[in-house]
């Protein structure tokens, strides 16, 4: 274990907690495991627990967001993405913005926190990325104990169920650790303890993460969330918790001043500033314009309105601001259609210094690898003055025109390759 990392990070040195500062980049909207304890609410402010988000935010908008709380913190070293789904179920979304912090900030120290089920298929991307510390939830070891603890776990397009599900997630959370550990990769193992579920069982969950390596335990008390499967048993004491800590200590180091961290925290562990996370978000998420990127794009058939999906794009009209009034700044081509996501990747090359782009409609992957790239993509309907004037003044849009919704079909769409999905 490289003690030089482990005792510069919060979560893995107690000494640290009221001195090092830590962020978590609330980005992996999915998850690929439904565990009987969760319910991934979001906008909760009053609620500290895994999980929970004020705000998702897309790669751009996380790197921002950081950039902002470093502003007002300076006791932050830590940069880390935990939830509110899995890191690895988004992985474009979270290889984006780990470049991105890594890009900005290359002093920070890097984590992530996982289930481990597609663990595997990414280690060497976190070793090239200079990851340090990676926290890996594993509740048990036995699959008839996890059969009762996860709900389903989703591998590629299949859903597995039952015994069949836990033991494929074990199974790839001990490859992706043993992975981690030879890349030199500092591992936590995070473990719910569920009473009359597992509580008995943890003792085993520590004796196989001792044997293969795991640098330190976290023994975390269940939170019974309503609307769960587990949401009427009731939280362990803190006698039973000493305990199992007590036991599992026998086998490696424990962490005992875990603060069960939402997915957007900020700050010291032993502080609680979902406020100041929620402001600075919503500062982020604000859709205006910003000194690299002044102009706002449009697409439409007649160059009047926007009523024109995305997808069906051939021009972008640019607009910017002048002497307080509204602009044309010119007309660029927009790429051809076909060629699935390398269209998209192109069209972000050719917006690069718009800030969003207006369209009656879109697909979910050109809105993800445009916003993944920092262009908004707002879905309106009506005038361009009426729209485009707003955004570009840093408002929001006039209620009457409000957002159409995503779905095929939808803003003239029919179905004809044009990139909607």
């Amino acid at each position: 274990m490289e003690q030089s990392l482990l005792s510069q990070h919060p979560c893995f040195n107690g000494e640290q907690r009221h001195k090092t500062g830590r962020i978590h980049l609330p980005v992996a909207e999915k998850c690929n495991v439904q565990c009987n304890f969760c319910n991934r609410r979001y906008d909760c402010a009053n609620e500290s627990r895994p999980g929970v988000t004020s705000a998702l935010l897309n790669p751009s908008q996380a790197a921002d967001y950081l950039d902002l709380a470093l502003e007002k913190m300076d006791s932050i070293s830590v940069v880390g993405i935990a939830g509110p789904g899995d890191p690895f179920a988004n992985p474009d979304e979270t290889f984006a913005v780990l470049d991105l912090v890594r890009e900005r900030h290359p002093e920070k120290i890097l984590c992530l926190a996982t289930n481990g089920l597609d663990l595997p298929d990414h280690a060497d991307r976190l070793k090239s990325r200079a990851i340090s510390h990676v926290t890996v939830t594993v509740n048990a070891v036995d699959p008839a104990v996890g059969a009762a603890i996860y709900g389903w776990v989703r591998k590629g397009p299949r859903i597995y169920r039952g015994a069949a599900g836990a033991e494929l997630l074990f199974r790839c959370q001990h490859e992706g650790i043993e992975l981690l550990k030879d890349l030199g990769i500092t591992v936590k193992v995070n473990t719910v303890v569920i009473p009359g579920v597992n509580d008995s069982h943890v003792r085993d969950v520590a004796a196989w993460a001792g044997e293969i390596g795991v640098d330190v335990q976290n023994c975390v008390a269940l939170v019974p969330v309503e609307g769960t499967p587990f949401g009427a048993l009731k939280a362990p004491e803190p006698g039973l918790m000493a305990g199992i800590r007590l036991e599992a200590g026998r086998f490696l180091p424990q962490m005992t001043h875990c603060a069960r961290c939402r997915a957007d925290a900020v700050g010291l562990l032993s502080g609680e500033n979902a406020g100041l996370a929620a402001e600075l978000m919503a500062r982020v998420k604000a859709i205006k314009p910003r000194e690299k990127r002044p102009y706002v794009a449009a697409v439409s058939w007649e160059g009047l309105l926007v009523n024109r999906h995305l997808g069906e794009a051939e021009r972008f009209l640019i607009y910017g601001m002048e002497s307080g009034g509204l602009r044309l700044v010119e007309e660029r081509p927009a790429p051809a259609r076909g060629g699935g996501d390398l269209r998209w990747e192109r069209a972000a090359e050719i917006l690069g210094d718009c800030f969003a782009v207006l369209a009656a409609n879109c697909g979910p992957a050109p809105r993800r690898i445009l916003e993944r790239r920092g262009i908004n993509v707002v879905t309106a309907e009506g005038l361009i003055e009426d729209l485009a004037g707003p955004l570009l003044e840093g408002k929001p849009l006039p209620r009457i025109y409000g957002m159409t919704p995503d779905s095929c079909g939808m803003g003239g769409c029919k179905g004809e390759g044009a990139g909607c999905a």
